[in-house]
C-alpha cells in the first residue's frame, strides 16, 4: 500500500529534475501527454473539463487515465458526500480536524504550516484522494469577514510564506493543492455577483502575493478561480488574471478549477482560462463542443486545457479503488501534528494582573460560557470535518485540574445563537432553552444567577466567550464584531462577583472587546483549534508551556475604524444572497429547485471599491494613525525577552539583519521576532511600515540566541501602474524588529 501514498513528482526530482522550477516539473510528461491527446476524441476531451460527481471530474477511461478525485479543506478533509453535501455515512471517512487558518497563520510558524498541509495530504491519499481545495489564502481585508476563520492572515507576507509552506507540505506527501479564492475574495457578502474594482498595485502588492508565492516557489499544482468578478470579469472567465498574470507572468503549468457553481458562460470561461467547471456540464459540455464544431472556438483551447489537466494527474499518482478507504482517515501521527499546531497557535492578549497562568493556590475553578462545550469541527454553511473525536475547552480544563487536585465547575452564563435549518425550510423556534431566538438577545437572568453563583464560590473564574460557526460562516459575512447573546453583561457580573478572571475568546475572527476588557484582567484568544484544541489551551491556562501565539490581523477598537469601513467601501447595497448556498444548500434557505434558477438570475449586480488601496490592516491603522484594541503581531508570554543591537548587511540581492535574542525568564518559550521596513524617502505612496520578515525562535529558560533576518531586496519593490511593473526605488529604510508591528525594540538604517 506504501507504495500509493507518495506522488510520482518525488519520482521526478529522483529522476534528475530537481534543477526546473517548481512549475516547469509539472511539464516533464507533456511528450506522452501530446501523444495521449492526439488520440482523444472531441467528446472525450470535454468530458474532462467538468464535474463526473459532486466530487470528482472524468479521467479517459479508455486509456487508463483514471478521474481526478477532489476534497474539501482546507482544516480537514471533508467526511465523503453526496447530492447537498449529505453525508453519505461512511464508517472510515473520520479525519483528523485541524486548527482553522486564522489559528495555523497565529503560530507564525513556517515548520508549522508545513507540517499541517503534510498532515492533511497525507491523509488525502488515505482517502484516494488527488486534490484538496485548499490552502484558503485570501486577505483578511475585513474584520466582519465570514471565512476570516479560514483565511491566513491580512498580511500578504504572512500570508505568501505560510502558504507556500503548507503547499509543499501537501505536494510532498501526494495531494495536490488547489489554492483559493483566486482572486480578491475578500468578502462573503454577494460573493456571487459582486465585482470588486481595485488597481493593479492594490491587487498585486497585497492580494496577488500569496498566490504568486505558492505557484512560484511551493509549485502549486491547481487554482480555484473565485466566485466573484474582478474589475468587470467573473474570475472564472477573467483572462488578465487566470491567463495574462497567472500563466504567463507566473508560470503557471497546472489547472484551474471553477468553485462549485462559479462558471457563468462557455465562451468566456473557455478563453478566460478555466479548465474545470465545478458542478454541472451546461458550459462546458455539450456547448463546448458545438463550440468548436461552428468554429466559434479552436480546438486547440480544449487541447491546452486537457494537457493542464493531464499534467496534474501524471504528478499525482491514483489511489486504487481497493486501497483508498481501507483504514481511518484521521491517524495519531497527524493527530499528534494537529495537537502541536494548537500548542503553538494560541495568544495571550492581556495579562495585566497576573492571572495567569493559573495559581498554585486555586482549588476550584469556575468555568462560565457555553463556548467552553461547543464544538467547533462542523457547522455554518461552509466545509467541516467529521473529526474522530474533539477536546473542548472544559474537558481539557477538567482533565489538567483532576491532576492538580482542583476542582472545576461549569455553567453556561448565557445563550447560545444557532443557525436555524431544517431540509427543506427552516425551522422555527429555538432548539432548546440554552439556544437564543436572536444573536443581540440580552443575558438570561436565570443563567446569569447561576454564574455569578458560581463565580462567587470559586479561586478563580475563565470566562469563556466569542463566537461560533453560525455566526462566522461561509456564505455571510457578520453584521458587526460584537460579541454575541448579551456576553459583555456576564462578563462585567462576574468580575463583580469574583475580580479574579481570566478571558478566553473562542472565534476565528476579531471581536470587539471595549466593553469586555475592562472586566477581564487576562484575556486569551483559543481560535476554532482542532481537534487537541482544549488540551493545549488547559496546558497553556495552567502554565505547562507558556503561550507564544501571535495576532495575524488587527483587533480594532471599533468595527468603523477599519479601513473598508472608514473609507465607505462596504457594506454596499446587494441581495445578501450567496450563490453556493442557494444552489447546493436547500436545506439553509428554503427554496426549491424550481425557484433557484430564476431568483439567481435576478440577483443584482453590487460593486466593492476598494479605496483603501495598499492600506490594509494594520498598515491603514499605522499610517493614519488609528489606535486599535491589539495590534497585528501582538501576543504575550509568561516570560520577558531582550532584543540586542542589530547589525545589517546588503548580501547579493538580499539584506540581512542580526540580533541577540535572550529569554529572561524561568520557563522555555518560544518567540516571533518580526522585521518591518519603513520607506524614509520614498517619492510613492507607501505604508508607515510593512512586514518583511519574521521567524519563530524557541529559547529555553535564560538562553540567548543570534537571530538572523533576511528578505529580498526585490520585496521591496512596488507596483508602478504607469509602466506595468515592478520598481524598486533606491533610497534609505529603516529596519524596524520586534515582537509585534506596534512593540519595535531596536532599530537600524540602510540604503538600496
Amino acid at each position: 500500500m506504501k507504495k500509493y501514498l507518495y506522488s510520482t513528482a518525488l519520482l521526478i526530482l529522483a529522476a534528475g529534475c530537481a534543477s526546473l522550477s517548481p512549475q516547469d516539473r509539472l511539464t516533464v510528461n507533456d511528450k506522452k501527454i501530446n501523444k495521449i491527446i492526439a488520440q482523444m476524441t472531441l467528446e472525450e476531451k470535454v468530458e474532462m473539463l467538468h464535474s463526473k460527481t459532486n466530487m470528482s471530474s472524468e479521467g479517459v477511461p479508455r486509456l487508463g487515465i483514471q478521474d481526478i478525485k477532489y476534497t474539501d479543506g482546507p482544516f480537514g478533509i471533508r467526511e465523503e458526500n453526496g447530492e447537498g453535501f449529505r453525508s453519505l455515512g461512511w464508517t472510515l471517512d473520520s479525519a483528523t480536524y485541524f486548527p482553522t487558518g486564522s489559528a495555523l497563520a497565529a503560530t507564525w510558524s513556517k515548520e508549522m504550516a508545513y507540517k499541517n498541509g503534510w498532515a492533511m495530504g497525507k491523509e488525502g491519499r488515505l482517502r484516494g484522494k488527488d486534490i484538496i481545495l485548499g490552502p484558503a489564502i485570501n486577505i483578511q481585508r475585513l474584520p466582519v469577514g465570514g471565512r476570516t476563520y479560514e483565511y491566513l492572515s491580512e498580511d500578504p507576507v504572512l500570508s505568501a510564506r505560510l502558504a507556500v509552506e503548507y503547499t509543499k507540505g501537501s505536494q510532498d506527501a501526494g495531494t495536490a493543492v488547489c489554492l483559493k479564492h483566486y482572486a480578491l475574495n475578500n468578502q462573503e457578502t454577494d460573493r456571487g455577483s459582486v465585482d470588486v474594482i481595485a488597481d493593479e498595485r492594490t491587487m498585486r502588492e497585497i492580494y496577488l502575493k500569496p498566490f504568486e508565492a505558492a505557484i512560484k516557489e511551493g509549485g502549486a499544482m491547481c487554482v480555484m478561480p473565485a466566485y466573484n468578478k474582478v474589475n468587470g470579469f467573473y474570475c472564472s472567465e477573467n483572462a488578465h488574471l487566470n491567463n495574462e498574470i497567472l500563466r504567463d507572468e507566473w508560470g503557471f503549468k497546472g489547472m484551474t478549477v471553477s468553485d462549485w457553481g462559479g462558471t457563468h458562460s462557455t465562451m468566456g470561461a473557455a478563453l478566460g482560462g478555466l479548465c474545470v467547471q465545478m458542478t454541472g456540464d451546461n458550459y462546458f459540455g455539450q456547448a463546448l463542443i458545438d463550440s468548436v464544431r461552428n468554429g466559434a472556438l479552436d480546438e486547440a483551447v480544449v487541447d491546452a486545457k486537457v494537457r493542464e489537466i493531464l499534467r496534474l494527474r501524471f504528478a499525482i499518482e491514483p489511489v486504487p479503488e481497493d486501497v483508498a478507504n481501507t483504514i481511518m482517515t484521521s491517524q495519531p501521527e497527524t493527530q499528534k501534528i494537529a495537537y502541536e499546531i494548537a500548542q503553538k497557535s494560541i495568544v495571550l492578549l492581556k495579562n495585566e494582573a497576573g492571572n495567569l497562568p493559573i495559581a498554585k493556590d486555586v482549588k476550584k475553578i469556575a468555568v462560565i460560557g457555553q463556548n467552553a462545550v461547543l464544538t467547533t469541527a462542523a457547522g455554518g454553511i461552509g466545509a467541516g470535518v467529521k473529526t474522530l473525536y474533539e477536546i473542548t475547552p472544559l474537558e481539557g480544563i477538567q482533565a489538567r485540574a483532576e491532576k492538580a487536585g482542583v476542582e472545576v465547575v461549569y455553567a453556561p452564563g448565557y445563550k447560545n445563537y444557532q443557525m436555524r435549518m431544517g431540509w427543506g425550510r427552516p425551522s422555527a423556534g429555538p432548539v432548546n432553552p440554552l439556544v437564543a431566538n436572536s444573536i443581540n438577545e440580552p443575558a438570561d437572568p436565570a443563567l446569569l444567577a447561576e454564574a455569578v453563583a458560581l463565580a462567587k464560590d470559586a479561586d478563580m473564574v475563565i470566562f469563556f466567550g466569542g463566537t461560533n460557526k453560525s455566526i462566522e460562516t461561509e456564505g455571510s459575512d457578520r453584521k458587526n464584531i460584537d460579541l454575541p447573546c448579551g456576553q459583555n453583561e456576564v462578563i462585567k457580573a462576574l468580575y463583580e462577583a469574583n475580580p479574579n478572571v481570566a478571558t478566553v475568546l473562542i472565534s476565528g475572527g476579531p471581536t470587539d472587546l471595549r466593553y469586555l476588557e475592562p472586566y477581564s484582567p487576562a484575556i486569551v484568544q483559543g481560535w476554532w483549534n482542532g481537534l487537541e484544541g482544549g488540551t493545549a489551551l488547559a496546558e497553556v491556562l495552567f502554565g505547562d508551556i507558556a503561550p507564544s501565539g501571535k495576532l495575524p490581523f488587527t483587533f480594532p477598537l471599533k468595527l468603523e475604524d477599519s479601513p473598508a469601513y472608514a473609507t465607505g467601501s462596504f457594506p454596499g447595497e446587494g441581495s445578501g444572497e450567496d450563490l453556493f448556498t442557494l444552489m447546493y444548500r436547500l436545506d439553509a434557505t428554503g427554496y426549491t429547485r424550481e425557484q433557484i434558477k430564476e431568483y439567481i438570475a435576478s440577483l443584482p449586480d453590487p460593486v466593492s471599491e476598494y479605496r483603501e488601496g495598499i492600506l490594509v490592516g494594520y498598515r491603514w491603522y499605522d499610517t493614519k494613525d488609528v489606535p486599535v484594541m491589539y495590534a497585528f503581531g501582538h501576543g504575550l508570554s509568561y516570560v520577558d525577552f531582550e532584543y540586542g543591537t542589530l547589525t545589517c548587511k546588503q548580501k547579493k540581492d538580499k539584506i540581512q539583519v542580526s540580533f541577540d535574542l535572550k529569554n529572561l525568564g524561568d520557563m522555555e518559550a518560544d518567540e516571533v521576532p518580526q522585521l518591518y521596513v519603513k520607506r524614509l524617502d520614498s517619492k510613492v505612496e507607501r505604508a508607515e511600515k510593512e512586514l518583511e520578515a519574521f521567524e519563530r525562535v524557541a529559547l529555553k529558560a535564560g538562553e540567548t540566541k543570534n537571530v538572523t533576518l533576511e528578505f529580498p531586496v526585490s520585496e521591496l519593490a512596488h507596483w508602478d501602474n504607469e509602466t506595468n511593473g515592478w520598481v524598486v526605488e533606491p533610497g534609505k529604510i529603516e529596519i524596524l524588529v520586534g515582537s509585534a508591528s506596534n512593540d519595535i525594540r531596536q532599530s537600524i538604517q540602510t540604503e538600496i
